[in-house]
């Protein structure tokens, strides 16, 4: 991966937190204090701060007649890995906030999303595009 971003996002307790992104996300655990830990996020450095405080409601909007959460983070990922993750998601019994769909059918951008909350709220969204090429495609 060429340029792997950065994101630091608020937790409220650290093993659960690790447990969820290890577990159940399969994200290797990096460096690590008792305030924070550093997840190998599908090759992105994610950082999780345990700061209970900065957690709240997070304002929605209407997409597609859904309420998307506008703070969230997510990876995009290929096709069928996509639908493996969600498939795993669904056995695990995951309360999703966006069940697994796929937008846009047969039209440029199709992609396939699903939202749900790690422990602390915070919300993640996994999509994938038919083709990869139309990431950015208007």
């Amino acid at each position: 991966m060429k340029n792997p971003f950065h994101l630091a996002f608020p937790i409220k307790d650290i093993e659960e937190t690790k447990k969820f992104y290890k577990n159940i996300l399969g994200c290797k655990i990096g460096r690590e204090s008792d305030a924070w830990v550093d997840f190998n996020f599908f090759g992105h450095q994610v950082s999780a701060h345990l700061k209970p405080k900065e957690l709240s409601n997070t304002k929605k909007n209407q997409v597609d007649g859904k309420s998307v959460p506008v703070r969230h983070f997510g990876v995009v990922l290929g096709w069928k890995e996509w639908h493996s993750l969600s498939e795993k998601l669904q056995k695990l019994k995951i309360k999703f906030i966006i069940n697994p769909y796929i937008r846009f059918k047969g039209e440029v951008g199709e992609q396939a999303t699903m939202f749900f909350l790690d422990p602390s709220g915070n919300a993640l969204e996994f999509k994938s595009f038919k083709d990869p090429k139309q990431l950015f495609s208007a």
